[in-house]
C-alpha cells in the first residue's frame, strides 16, 4: 500500500523515542492503523529481582488505598502491583500517547530515579477527586494536586522499605508532576523495572499507574530484600546438640578457674567421677555450678534489698556558681516573632488563593497578639506603631504552667 507522504502519530512518536520507524509503520499497520498495542520482548539478563520487587512494594497496596481514600473523600481501591523489566522501547508501546509523569526520585538510601505515570484519564479523575471539581483541566493546580498525593504514596513506601530491608537512610525528593507525550517523557537509561498497579476511584472506569525504578535502585532495593529474609544474619540461639537428654560431643566445656577444658560433656557426665568436686554453685550430683537454678543449695544467704533514693523534683535556686554559668549563654541570638492569628484551610483553598484572596485568622479584632521565641509562646502584647516601624508593646508573660498547656503537657 503507497504512503501519502504524511507521518502517522505512531511514527512521529517513534522517531522521537529512536525506534525504527519502519517497524513501527509495520506494527501500526498489523493493528489496522490504530495505536500500539503489542508487546516487545522484555530485556533479558536484568540486574534486579522483579519477584522481589513486586513482594515487598505489594505489601504496601492496602496502606496506600486507605492513604487515597482519605484524600480523596472517595473509596479508592489499588491493587497490584503486576511486575516486569522494560527498556524504553518496549515501555513506551505500554503507554498512552499523553501521560502524567510524576518524578519522586530516591536522593538517599537506594539513590536513583523513581516515577509514576497516569494516563490522561486517570490523572484528571484524581485531581477531581482532590479538588471536587468535575473535567478538571490538567494544568499546574491539577499538577500540584497530584504531586500531593504521589508525595503521600512515597512516604507509604519509604516505612515498608525501610522495616523490610533496615535501610533508615531513605529520602525521596519531592514529587514534580508534568502533563507531557509519551516519547518526551524522562525514562531511565538502559533496564528498569515496571510495577503496573490498577485502580478503582469509584466512578466505574478502569484506571492504570505505573511506578518506574531505575535500575539502581531496583537492584538495591531488591539485593537488600535478599539479605533481609526472616531471621537472616540472626544467632541461632539453640547450639547444635542441645537436645535432651544429653549433651552431644561436639559441646566442650571450660570450668573457669580449673584450667582444665572438658569435651563431650553430657548431662551424665559418663566416665567421669565428679564427686567432691565443688564448682561453686549448682549441685548436681557434687557438683556445683553458678547460675544455674537446678538443685540450688540452701545455703545461700538472702539477698540485701535496699529501696532507690530518688532526688527531689522541686527546681532549686540558683547557687552564684551556676548564675554565672547561664552568663555563657547570653550572648546567644534567638528567633523571636510575633503572631497575629492562625487557621486551618483544605488543599484546594490554598491552590485557589490568588491576589485579593482575604484570609479570616482566628483572633477577634483587639485580641492580643501572642509572642513567640523558637516558636515558644513567651508573652502576649499589642500592636504599636514606631515611627514608620510596627511594634509591640509586652502586655503579659505568659506562666510557665501556661507554656505547658499550649504544648499539650496538661
Amino acid at each position: 500500500m503507497m504512503s501519502d507522504g504524511a507521518l502517522s502519530q505512531d511514527e512521529i512518536d517513534a522517531l522521537l523515542a529512536g525506534v525504527d520507524s519502519s517497524s513501527m509503520s509495520g506494527l501500526g499497520a498489523a493493528m489496522g492503523g490504530g495505536a500500539a498495542t503489542a508487546t516487545m520482548a522484555p530485556p533479558a539478563g536484568v540486574s534486579f529481582d522483579c519477584g522481589a520487587l513486586e513482594r515487598v512494594f505489594a505489601s504496601t497496596a492496602n496502606a496506600l488505598s486507605s492513604n487515597l481514600s482519605a484524600l480523596t473523600g472517595a473509596s479508592v481501591t489499588l491493587v497490584g502491583p503486576q511486575t516486569a523489566a522494560f527498556n524504553r522501547d518496549s515501555f513506551l508501546l505500554q503507554l498512552p500517547d499523553m501521560v502524567t509523569a510524576i518524578s519522586a526520585n530516591y536522593t538517599s538510601g537506594f539513590p536513583g530515579e523513581h516515577i509514576f505515570m497516569f494516563s490522561d484519564d486517570s490523572a484528571r479523575a484524581i485531581a477531581s477527586l482532590m479538588t471536587k471539581e468535575e473535567n478538571i483541566p490538567l494544568d499546574d493546580m491539577a499538577m500540584s494536586v497530584i504531586g500531593e498525593v504521589v508525595s503521600q504514596m512515597v512516604g507509604t513506601q519509604i516505612t515498608a522499605l525501610t522495616d523490610k530491608t533496615g535501610n533508615k537512610s531513605i529520602v525521596a525528593a519531592s514529587p514534580t508532576a508534568a502533563n507531557v507525550p509519551k516519547a518526551t517523557a524522562a525514562l531511565p537509561a538502559g533496564d528498569f523495572a515496571v510495577m503496573s498497579y490498577n485502580l478503582d476511584l469509584g466512578d466505574g472506569l478502569p484506571h492504570q499507574m505505573w511506578e518506574i525504578l531505575g535500575s539502581s535502585p531496583a537492584t538495591d532495593i531488591s539485593n537488600s530484600l535478599g539479605s533481609s529474609s526472616p531471621g537472616a544474619g540472626k544467632p541461632n540461639m539453640q547450639a547444635p546438640g542441645m537436645g535432651m537428654p544429653g549433651m552431644q560431643k561436639n559441646m566442650g566445656m571450660q570450668m573457669p578457674g580449673m584450667g582444665m577444658q572438658m569435651p563431650g560433656m553430657g548431662m551424665g557426665m559418663q566416665g567421669m567421677d565428679m564427686s567432691g568436686m565443688n564448682m561453686g554453685g549448682m549441685g548436681m550430683g557434687g557438683m556445683q555450678m553458678p547460675g544455674m537454678g537446678m538443685g540450688m543449695p540452701s545455703h545461700l544467704g538472702p539477698t540485701n534489698v535496699q529501696s532507690v533514693q530518688f532526688p527531689n523534683l522541686m527546681q532549686p535556686r540558683l547557687g552564684p556558681h551556676e548564675a554565672g554559668n547561664i552568663g555563657l549563654i547570653m550572648d546567644v541570638s534567638m528567633e523571636m516573632t510575633v503572631e497575629l492569628g492562625r487557621t486551618r484551610k483544605l488543599i484546594k483553598e490554598i491552590l485557589g488563593m490568588g491576589e485579593g484572596t482575604i484570609i479570616e485568622l482566628d483572633k477577634l479584632a483587639g485580641e492580643p497578639v501572642d509572642i513567640l521565641v523558637n516558636h515558644k509562646l513567651i508573652a502576649k502584647g499589642e500592636v504599636v506603631v514606631i515611627d514608620e516601624n510596627f511594634g509591640v508593646r509586652v502586655t503579659e508573660i505568659v506562666s510557665p504552667m501556661e507554656r505547658i498547656n499550649d504544648m499539650g503537657y496538661s
